[in-house]
Order: structure tokens, then C-alpha cells, then sequence
């Protein structure tokens, strides 16, 4: 089927025959005294009814990440769908485990996150607005913990907080720059004290990463409690337990950290839960939903966001490391036209057929495909196809995958559903019986010190001659040395466009520095932060937001969201 007579993803998903969820639950075998329902098509599953179901002993993980994105996309989510729906179609008991959508994006530049045309989870419409209501759970903790501290410091700073050195800011789940760099406490005496304070998005609060990497409730509420809000002026950290704020928080999180179920369009079982964004976040979806998909199906299909020098990276070196999961293959993501503009098409030209520069934008590739098996993971190539790739495009991609032996399968899965990515469910299985027992490990271990963690990424997984730390990251360095942190991993804030910090070069630059300008300590969940080029933490809406498109039509359906 052609893309062009596809009508648009909403529509799409509007005339579904979703199936009751309670159905798609027992299929997958989950007990029904687990399954919680929000709606019709809509649940959460209950972690204490499940706890004492093992996990399948032979079950396999299977990881979708991408090469760098570009303007003309790639499609990593459509894939995940319609590989999970194409393991279906070849009767294997699979189901997804994604991240849940941020307001931020949906009403700003890059829309929704349920997939596309025939291979997306459902119901679209409210997985991509407010869900179940996580996002705002997560907010309304965080923004309880900066409130406690302001009210820690108007009554008489009982913990000696160093007002100039609070780092705990305000979350908003909305794409807002002028929220970035903000002054609280203004307007006398009775409004606290007056300081300087910012914003970041919801999917970058650390209470995200901590609802993402907790076992259970009883790790989440331990998790929050160790959140540090600040440091004393003789430089001790103080802590969410010190302001008496985890219990609380937790409250505000009890129902957050249950796993949401829904299904893709072929009726197929989809936990959609967490959603760090991987530039700024370490981009994966819950541990609790992998688990528990890792509970009921022989096949579990996730995602890491953005390319595999973020998500993948991140997802191989903190949640399997922190989780103890054991990756079983992972898909790397692209498409002709991507690899065009890494070759040096222009944007308006990527629609020209243009087999050398395919070839030159393989390096880009080539690059995320070896880095995945440094991790010691086997890896596939998936081609999300389009109607305007030509047979010398896709030969000239086969004969490079050849070159450094990787098998690559194309897949039309957003006109065709999962018949469009049986060569790749093919593939895919292929290639996991194949390598039976992957010598799965992380790239660097636990006690090498956080300076030569970020150098070991740098050179091995962005091309660089190594870090280059600004004098505010060589203090915070020093700092956290201190205090002990040199044995947790570290979660790079960087451009999703290139491997390098600046979005400009791309396909795989070589011979520049990380430049490092700021190191963050997210003690709950378990990891340092290190914020390289321009990258911010509460993205802008561009000159021309999606929102402006989305409305009520005359029947009161929603129109504009994708």
C-alpha cells in the first residue's frame, strides 16, 4: 500500500477495533486480580499481584535504537510496533515495553510518540495527552519537594541550606524557555527568600529517571528520599528525607509506578511507561514494565530514544547495569533519506535519488552498528523503507551492511502493519538463535573513575579525542569525587544530531573534543549527569509549534495530533 493514500495517524487510530484490555491482558497471562482498569483500552498493573510470578526463564529482550536522527526522520517507534506485531504475525508470544510521550514535543516540534500510519499503539490520542496520568504524578513530586524546600528556607533554614547553592528547580511537562533561568521568592519578606532558580521538563526531573530505575515502591520511596535539593555552605548535601519530603513524594507516586498496558492497532499487548528523553534524560522506559513484560512474553520489544550513541549507550551502561537485564539483540534504525542527508544532501533534495551520498552517510551507520557490539550484543539493521527508495539505494545499503557483516532487513510496517516487517521479525529471529548466549557488558565498570567514564564515551562511543571539562565541571568533578561518586555511572546530556556536541557535523565526525560544562549529581536514581554543548533541559517551542494545529473538530474529535 502506498504511504501517500494512508489517511493521517489519527484517523487511523480512531477507526481501530481495539479489543477490551482486559482481553489483550489475558492473552499475554496476566492474572486478572492484576489488571487495574483506566477505561476500556486503558490499564495499570498491579506490581504486588504479579510479584511472585517469575520471570520467563527463556525470554528474550530485544532493543530498537536508531542512527543519529534527522529532519527526515526515522522511525524508531513505528519499527518497535511493527516488529512486535510482525513477531505476532509468525505466532511468538510478543509484546512491547515503550517509553510514554511528553506533552513538551507533542505540542512542539516533533509530535506524538505512538508510532505511525499502521504500526502504532492505541489509544493514540490519550497515551500522547495525558495517559494515565504519570507525567503529572511525576511533576506534582517534584515541584512538592521545591516547595518544601522554599518553606524550608522562609522558616528559619532549620537545615542550613546555602540558599545560593539549591539545585533543585521546578518541573513543567511543556516546552517553555522562558522558564529556563528564573528568580523566586520575590515580593518581601513573606514570599521566602529571593533566588535564583529554573525549570526543566518533566521528562528530565530526576524523579522520572527514579520512577524509571526503581524495583519496586519500597525502592522508589528509599530512591526519593536520597534525591540531594542542595548543599550547606560547608558543602554537605542535603537530602529530600532531610526536608521530610519522601514520604509525601512517594504518595504523589503510588500509582505512578505501576505499569500501563495498552495494545498496538493489530491488538497486540504494549507496556507504555516512563519517559526520559534520552539528550537530557537516559531515555529508556521502566525497569518495572520491562520486567514485567519479561514476566508474560517469550519476545519483549523496546526502545532507546533518539540514536544509539544516547539511548542505546544508556540504556546498555545504566538501566541493564542497574537493572541486571541482558539485551538479547539490538535493532538499529534508518532510512534512505536519513542516510542521504549524513551523506550532505540537503533537505529539500533528499527526495532525489542519490546512491553515493547513501553510501557516504554509512559511515554514520557503520559507527552506531559498532558501537552496539562493543556492548557485546548482536545487531540488525532495519530499513524503514519508503515509496521513493530505489532498488540502487537499497543495494547499495546491502553491500555496505555486507562489508561489516550485518544483516539488514527492510520493512514497510506504516502502510502495511506487521506483514510489513516479517523480514525483519525474520531476521531478527534468525540472528538471536544464532547467538544463543550474548556476552553482554557494560562499557566501562563501576570503579573506573568518573573523569575516564566520560573519556572511555568520548572516544569509544562519539569518535573524540577526549573531554574537555569547563572550570564549573572541574570543580563539580572534584566535588563529587568527594562525596563518593566516582562509582556511579554517568548519563550524557548531548545533542541528539551528531556524536559529537555540536548538531552541525554530521555522518561520524572524528578529531574533536566533548567539551563538558556542567556535571549534575541525581543521587536517587543512581547517576551523574554531564551536560556537553548547548544542550538545555527545558526545550523551546520552535517558530511554528504543532499546537497550532491541533483542535476540536465540529463533533468534538481531536484533529492535528500525530
Amino acid at each position: 500500500m502506498s504511504q501517500r493514500s494512508i489517511p493521517s495517524d489519527i484517523e487511523i487510530a480512531r477507526r481501530a477495533p481495539l479489543r477490551p484490555i482486559a482481553e489483550v491482558a489475558a492473552k499475554l497471562g496476566i492474572p486478572e486480580n492484576a489488571v487495574e482498569l483506566y477505561g476500556k483500552q486503558k490499564a495499570k498493573i498491579s506490581l504486588d499481584e504479579i510479584r511472585d510470578v517469575p520471570q520467563k526463564k527463556d525470554a528474550k529482550l530485544i532493543l530498537v535504537t536508531a542512527i543519529s536522527p534527522t529532519p527526515a526522520g526515522e522511525g524508531k517507534t513505528t519499527v518497535s510496533v511493527g516488529l512486535c506485531d510482525a513477531l505476532n504475525v509468525l505466532k511468538k508470544n510478543a509484546c512491547l515495553a515503550l517509553r510514554e510521550p511528553s506533552l513538551g514535543p507533542c505540542f512542539g516540534v516533533k509530535g506524538g510518540a505512538a508510532g505511525g500510519g499502521y504500526a502504532q499503539i492505541a489509544p493514540m490520542e490519550e497515551i500522547n495527552l495525558h495517559f494515565t496520568g504519570d507525567f503529572h504524578a511525576i511533576t506534582a513530586a517534584h515541584n512538592l519537594i521545591a516547595a518544601m524546600v522554599d518553606n524550608s528556607l522562609h522558616q528559619g533554614n532549620p537545615l542550613g541550606l546555602d540558599s545560593r547553592r539549591v539545585t533543585w528547580g521546578r518541573a513543567l511537562d511543556v516546552n517553555e524557555r522562558a522558564l529556563r533561568q528564573i528568580v523566586v521568592g520575590l515580593g518581601g519578606t513573606v514570599n521566602s527568600v529571593p533566588r535564583e532558580s529554573y525549570f526543566l521538563i518533566t521528562a528530565a526531573s530526576e524523579i522520572m529517571a527514579i520512577l524509571c530505575l526503581s524495583e519496586d515502591l519500597r525502592d522508589l520511596r528509599e530512591r526519593l528520599g536520597k534525591i540531594v535539593v542542595g548543599y550547606t555552605t560547608s558543602g554537605q548535601p542535603v537530602t529530600a528525607a532531610d526536608l521530610k519530603a519522601r514520604g509525601a513524594a512517594t504518595v504523589l507516586m503510588k500509582e505512578a509506578i505501576k505499569p500501563n498496558l495498552v495494545q498496538t492497532l493489530e491488538g497486540n499487548p504494549a507496556f507504555v511507561h516512563g519517559g526520559p528523553f534520552a539528550n537530557i534524560a537516559h531515555g529508556c522506559n521502566s525497569v518495572v514494565a520491562t520486567k514485567t513484560a519479561l514476566k508474560f512474553a517469550d519476545y519483549v520489544v523496546t526502545e532507546a530514544g533518539f540514536g544509539a550513541d544516547l539511548g542505546a549507550e544508556k540504556f546498555f551502561d545504566v538501566k541493564c547495569r542497574k537493572a541486571g537485564l541482558t539485551p538479547n539483540l539490538a535493532v538499529v534504525v534508518a532510512t534512505i533519506r536519513a542516510l542521504k542527508f549524513h551523506g550532505g544532501v540537503a533537505k529539500a533534495d533528499l527526495g532525489t535519488p542519490n546512491a553515493d551520498a547513501v553510501s557516504k552517510g554509512f559511515a554514520n551507520l557503520k559507527r552506531h552498528v559498532e558501537n552496539v557490539r562493543k556492548f557485546g550484543v548482536p545487531v540488525v539493521v532495519a530499513i524503514n523503507k519508503f515509496d521513493g527508495d530505489t532498488d540502487e539505494e537499497l543495494a547499495v545499503l546491502r553491500e555496505r551492511c555486507a562489508e561489516i557483516g550485518v544483516d539488514v532487513a527492510c520493512a514497510t510496517h506504516w502502510a502495511n502493519g506487521g506483514q510489513g516487517a516479517v523480514e525483519l521479525a525474520e531476521t531478527v529471529l534468525r540472528t538471536i538463535d544464532a547467538n544463543p548466549n550474548p556476552a553482554f557488558k557494560p562499557l566501562y565498570a563501576d570503579d573506573l573513575p568518573l573523569e575516564q567514564k566520560l573519556e572511555t564515551l568520548a572516544r569509544e562511543i562519539y569518535g573524540a579525542r577526549g573531554i574537555v571539562l569547563s572550570k564549573q565541571a572541574r570543580r563539580q568533578l572534584d566535588e563529587l569525587v568527594a562525596l563518593g561518586c566516582d562509582n556511579l555511572p554517568v548519563c550524557v546530556a548531548k545533542t541528539q544530531y551528531s556524536f559529537s556536541a555540536d548538531p552541525k557535523l554530521l555522518g561520524a565526525p572524528t578529531d574533536f573534543d566533548l567539551e563538558v560544562r556542567e556535571l549534575r549529581w541525581s543521587a536517587g536514581a543512581g547517576f551523574v549527569v554531564a551536560l556537553t554543548g548547548e544542550i538545555v533541559t527545558a526545550p523551546g517551542l520552535p517558530r511554528v509549534p504543532a499546537a497550532e494545529a491541533i483542535d476540536l473538530d465540529e463533533n468534538g474529535d481531536t484533529v492535528g495530533l500525530f
